[in-house]
């Protein structure tokens, strides 16, 4: 969790020197991406706030995008990730949306994913989207390498 709150750090005094804000959606990281943000004092100056969309009633609930707005998307994969990251930005009227969608281990995900499979997402006034493949399957450990793989992804946005 230290790695986390380090990256966290830097993340933050990014944001807070542009005086711009985050609002995170993330699903198989379970929080830990918000969870380093907020360990950062003066958080609330930059984190707007954040979901963690671990089940389709919580994509529908949380993010408003129903069943029917999940046509050509799949959960895990780019183009969902870019999806959540847009819709964060969107309704947090934020400067940055970041997201994270894939499967922590042990086993893959019901659309053949292998554990340690994980897309995410920036959104801003640049984007960029990716996929991360572990090869591990320790869920924990998964759920951290992919915290710490969106945080990077935003500080590399946010330094470029």
């Amino acid at each position: 969790m230290k790695e986390l709150v380090g990256i966290a750090e830097q993340v933050a005094a990014q944001l807070i020197a542009r005086k711009q804000t985050i609002a995170v959606a993330e699903s198989s990281t379970g929080g830990l991406i918000s969870a380093s943000l907020l360990a950062v004092p003066g958080a609330s100056a930059y984190y707007l706030g954040g979901a963690v969309v671990y089940t389709r009633d919580a994509r529908r609930v949380l993010m408003d995008i129903s069943d029917e707005g999940m046509k050509g998307f799949r959960s895990s994969s780019e183009p969902y990730a870019q999806l959540l990251a847009e819709q964060m930005r969107s309704r947090f009227n934020s400067d940055w949306g970041l997201s994270e969608t894939g499967a922590a281990g042990p086993t893959g995900n019901r659309y053949g994913d292998a554990a340690g499979h994980s897309c995410m997402a920036v959104s801003g006034p640049v984007t960029e989207v990716m996929t991360l493949e572990t090869g591990e399957n320790e869920r924990f450990a998964n759920m951290q390498v992919f915290a710490a793989t969106a945080l990077r992804l935003l500080l590399r946005k946010l330094e470029g």
